[in-house]
């Protein structure tokens, strides 16, 4: 099937594998120094791909961090204890709470997570085969990347109104295009229907107070939280779209664990340390952590999965990893118990920074600088001009571009995607901010549109409107 990782389709997706890892490599003994990480960071920042970026390092015990850029306008200056939203990476939270129920007797691995729903909700099976918790830990439930009834009031702001009752519904109506267990296909919604089932056994009032009460309380992360305490407000870094401009923050309901979290690289090394000390098993949820990390099945590109956490295999000896995106934010943490180090990697853009992390855990990775973002122009367009390009475009039998009108906005909705904004800068020509996407429409002679050419990334698609 064709992807298209453009707006919130690309938002809280951990990569399926990290292809900037070269297969069969054995990784370099030393971290880069602060002043050639710092000649990265000050080439990605200057040359105008992000408004700033914060590395934390760990080297057998020991920390350093590496800040440059800005915060945001208003902001206090770039560091460690910036506070940055980590989309995905709150994925690792979820499945460390529900590592933590296993060691504690609240729960199973091989649990169906009906058992934690409200009496008479209905979840989708298989071929005899039930949803457990583990298959939603490990992205082998299903279920779909999103919920089809995943339909925002607010698209700057996708997650914020999808409440219980949605889920709920989506799942008494969804068929399983496969058998549970059979194989892995990303799912923000199935980590998500995770973080909600473990809060109702747990008896807590939402995913973020489990989330402060069984890790950030006992590991002493005090700037890792859902909602942040007017204390920290200040030092909240602004987020920016794909071409630097800013946009609001997001906030989580039912699906909070699949990314609702805010931290900082200070406290995301704290989070990496105590994983380090799973060999022992002696630190704060030493147990639960050793667990969470146990791989558990094959995820493609030379990773397997563990609880959530990614396991790059191809590398000698391998390393854990996961990123992150919001709306305005990336973000990307990976360990290797076997060398004692971890690395964090916090951007307020919505520019992948993934090449930055790999290239740290590994020098012998080469970075992929992404493109200079291109700041567009928006034109005012007539509702009536928006009309006429609302329809349904397909790329492919099962893969299709559903542009619509909003009042007057126009929106595209890819297949399994979620809704994301199109800007116009012409007549025929639209963008879209979060990413480098642009569509270009043909039209008949009565002034209807015939067609799109979808361009991205430097590859282009054209599809035909759907009479």
């Amino acid at each position: 099937m064709p992807t298209l990782p453009l707006g919130y389709a690309a938002r809280l997706t951990a990569a399926t594998a990290l292809l900037v890892v070269v297969a069969g490599t054995s990784l370099a003994q030393t971290i880069p120094s602060d002043s050639a990480i710092r000649s990265i960071l000050k080439e990605r920042v200057d040359s105008g791909r992000a408004p700033g970026i914060v590395v934390g390092i760990l080297e057998h015990g020991q920390r350093r961090y590496i800040a440059y850029g800005s915060a945001g306008p208003g902001r206090p200056p770039l560091n460690e204890h910036t506070i940055f939203e980590i989309g995905s990476i709150s994925k690792t939270f979820t499945s460390l709470l529900l590592a933590d129920a296993v060691t504690r007797g609240e729960v199973r691995l091989d649990e169906p997570v009906a058992d934690l729903l409200p009496a008479g909700t209905t979840v989708p099976s298989r071929d005899g085969k039930v949803i457990t918790l583990e298959l939603l830990a490990t992205h082998r439930s299903g279920l779909p990347r999103l919920p089809t009834n995943l339909v925002p009031a607010d698209p700057a702001d996708p997650y914020a109104d999808y409440t219980a009752a949605r889920l709920y519904a989506f799942l008494a109506t969804y068929q399983l295009p496969r058998a549970p267990g059979d194989s892995a296909e990303y799912s923000n919604l199935g980590v998500g229907l995770l973080g909600h089932a473990l809060v109702r056994r747990a008896g807590a009032s939402s995913w973020g107070a489990l989330v402060a009460q069984r890790i950030a309380g006992p590991l002493g992360m005090r700037e890792t939280f859902v909602d942040v305490p007017a204390d920290a407000r200040a030092r909240v870094a602004a987020g920016h779209d794909a071409s630097m401009d800013t946009v609001p923050a997001w906030h989580f309901d039912a699906l909070a664990g699949a990314g609702a979290l805010r931290s900082s690289a200070a406290d995301l090394l704290t989070y990496l340390a105590a994983e380090l000390d799973t060999v022992s098993t002696s630190g704060p949820l030493g147990r639960a952590m050793a667990r969470a990390r146990t791989p558990r099945a094959d995820f493609g590109g030379g990773n397997r999965i563990a609880l959530a956490w990614l396991i790059q295999g191809s590398t000698n000896p391998p390393f854990w990893w996961h990123n992150g995106e919001t709306g305005g934010f990336t973000s990307f943490v990976a360990f290797d118990p076997a060398r004692q180090v971890a690395v964090v990697v916090l951007a307020n853009a919505g520019v992948q920074v993934d090449d930055i992390g790999a290239h740290l855990i590994d020098p012998s990775v080469p970075l992929h600088m992404p493109p200079i973002p291109v700041h567009r122009t928006v034109v005012s367009l007539p509702v009536a001009a928006l009309e006429r390009v609302v329809g349904d475009y397909p790329l492919a039998p099962t893969f299709v571009l559903q542009v619509s009108r909003i009042g007057d906005a126009l929106y595209l909705q890819a297949t399994g995607q979620q809704k994301v904004r199109l800007w116009p800068e012409a007549p025929d020509r639209f963008f879209i901010k979060e990413v480098d996407a642009q569509l270009t429409f043909t039209f008949n002679g009565n002034g209807s549109a015939t067609s799109v050419t979808l361009r991205q990334n430097g590859a282009s698609q054209t599809a035909p409107r759907k009479p």
